[in-house]
Formats: C-alpha cells, sequence, structure tokens
C-alpha cells in the first residue's frame, strides 16, 4: 500500500466497459523511493481533490473490486484522517 495526494480527477468519454462506473483520480505518491510518482487509481470511498488518501496497487487492488476481469493496478481504499510526517 501507498499514501498518496489527490491531485486531480480523470474524466474518460470512453472505457472499457468493465472500467463503467468507476470514478478515477489522479494521485501523487507521498514519501519512500515513488515519492513524487503520479498515477492513476479508481476511486471506492469518494475521495476528494486534496485529501491524502491509501492507495492499495498491483494484483491486491483488482480484489478490492471483487472482480478479477476488471484492469486495475491502483485503487484509493482509504482517507488518512491525521497529518503525518512523509
Amino acid at each position: 500500500m501507498l499514501a498518496a495526494k489527490v491531485i486531480d480527477s480523470i474524466w474518460s468519454t470512453r472505457k472499457a466497459n468493465s472500467l463503467i462506473g468507476l470514478k478515477f483520480m489522479l494521485v501523487e505518491v507521498l514519501g519512500g523511493i515513488d515519492a513524487g510518482r503520479i498515477m492513476i487509481a479508481a476511486d471506492t470511498i469518494g475521495a476528494g481533490i486534496g485529501e491524502r488518501v491509501i492507495v492499495c496497487n498491483g494484483s491486491s487492488a483488482r480484489k478490492m473490486l471483487d472482480r478479477d476481469d476488471v484492469p486495475i493496478d491502483a485503487v484509493i481504499i482509504g482517507i488518512i484522517d491525521e497529518d503525518c510526517a512523509f
């Protein structure tokens, strides 16, 4: 899992059928060797721009959606409530 900050939302006029209904956000990784890395994550909890979030990535991300047919490798699974030093 990674800590990240939501920096924008992603809009898609066309996407694969398995992605319909999913909201996507642009996030920036906080801390660690990947600090500053920008990635797209599916938002399952309604995170907002500027919030710090927990991102699950890799094959575990797909499991968060309870579907194996979704081509997802990053999912926002939590909002960080307290400030953390990254």
